[in-house]
């Protein structure tokens, strides 16, 4: 008996601009996805009632709408579903953060960097063959940390030990302030606790930090962070 081939990832694709649209559609083609595209806030809505896709791609203006918009009345539908924007505005990216997106992509952008944000977002039990190697975070970048140090090794040891020392009561903190569903606090821990993985090269807890701050809600985003605080303590 042949052996089933696994489901392949499914993407929404939210785009009106016709060129950008082919830019997309045959940047993602390599992956083997099942990608599904919409021009407009109303057919988005419409192409997601009744399906559940594994990652949102969505334009942050739309001739019916924001982005924004679009993310806020999909989360009504399927709340634990990554979503990324993009936009040729780069100054929209600190408010499309806030709005809940995991990550801003900003056009025109070279195919390989749609390519590795996708792969970054796409859950690893679905169509991982097809899609070649997810891209998973190291626990520590030692090059990034260094660079930004200038390769002063001795200041980065000091800092990691100080991140570290403080590590389990910023966890706490963060825990606390999501059962108390205090959104202020909690947006602002996640934004100190990110700041400091961008000094030491804390790469895997950074990209959990992201993905919390997109979505509190979502227990695969708790899942997540609590994985990657663990790894760092152990």
């Amino acid at each position: 008996m042949a052996s089933r081939e696994p489901p392949r990832p499914r993407v929404l694709l939210v785009e009106d601009d016709p060129i950008s649209l082919g830019f997309f559609q045959a940047a993602l083609e390599p992956l083997a996805l099942r990608l599904d595209s919409a021009d407009s806030l109303a057919a988005a809505l419409e192409r997601s009632r009744d399906v559940r896709h594994d990652l949102w791609l969505i334009d942050a203006h739309l001739p019916d709408g924001s982005g924004s918009e679009l993310l806020a009345r999909l989360r009504t539908l399927h709340p634990g579903t990554p979503a990324v924007a993009h936009t040729a505005d780069a100054g929209a990216t600190a408010r499309l953060l806030a709005d809940g997106f995991l990550d801003v992509l900003i056009k025109p952008l070279p195919a390989l960097e749609l390519q590795q944000q996708v792969r970054r977002r796409l859950p690893t039990r679905a169509g991982s063959e097809a899609m070649g190697t997810i891209v998973i975070q190291r626990d520590w970048d030692e090059d990034a940390a260094l660079a930004a140090l200038n390769g002063q090794q001795h200041h980065l040891n000091a800092l990691r030990e100080l991140f570290l020392s403080e590590l389990p009561g910023t966890r706490d903190a963060v825990d606390s302030a999501l059962r108390q569903d205090d959104e202020p606090t909690l947006r602002n821990h996640l934004h100190r606790l990110q700041a400091s993985c961008g000094f030491v090269g804390a790469a895997r807890l950074a990209q959990a930090v992201r993905e919390l701050r997109g979505d509190p809600h979502s227990p695969i985003a708790r899942h997540h962070f609590h994985d990657a605080v663990a790894a760092l303590l152990h």
